[in-house]
């Protein structure tokens, strides 16, 4: 049974969705590749508990880590995108072209990219660190300018 909060950040919104209590989705308003809002079950509170702490801790600049059970549903490829987000440090990026390194697929860049567009957990699965071989900033589902606000306050530009 699915469920879902809306929750205030500096960034907007944010949705919380979980999957028989167990958290399965973060999304942004006007987010790229977000569900429909029928999708998300019920309005409660009750499961998200833990999630909403961790949030409220990492926009306060008090906590860069999310120790949160997830149940992340994609293809196997995607799967292993999302657990290669986890590893970016806080206030570090990685190109694409590294993680599908890390993944041990040198070529599978765009399908990367295309894997870390579908994150269904934003911010907690850290998709916004990933940036173009160059460094320069590309697509994020909540929108460029989001990614670069999360990506300074990460580095230090400031606390919301």
């Amino acid at each position: 049974m699915k469920q879902h909060n809306v929750i205030d950040s500096p960034y907007g919104p944010l949705t919380l969705v979980a999957d028989d209590g167990v958290l399965c989705g973060l999304y942004m308003d006007g987010q790229r590749h977000r569900p429909p809002e029928k999708a998300f079950g019920e309005r409660d509170d009750t499961p998200f508990g833990e999630a909403t702490a961790q949030l409220r801790a990492y926009f306060a600049g008090e906590s860069k880590d999310f120790t949160l059970d997830m149940r992340l549903r994609g293809t196997p490829f995607q799967l292993s995108v999302w657990e290669q987000l986890r590893k970016i440090p806080y206030g570090e990026t990685r190109s694409y072209g590294e993680l599908a390194d890390a993944l041990g697929n040198p070529g599978a860049s765009r399908a990367v990219g295309l894997a870390n567009g579908k994150n269904p957990v934003g911010i907690i699965v850290p998709c916004h660190r990933v940036v173009g071989a160059n460094g320069d900033l590309t697509g994020y589902g909540g929108g460029l300018a989001r990614k670069r606000r999360l990506l300074d306050f990460e580095r230090g530009a400031g606390l919301f």
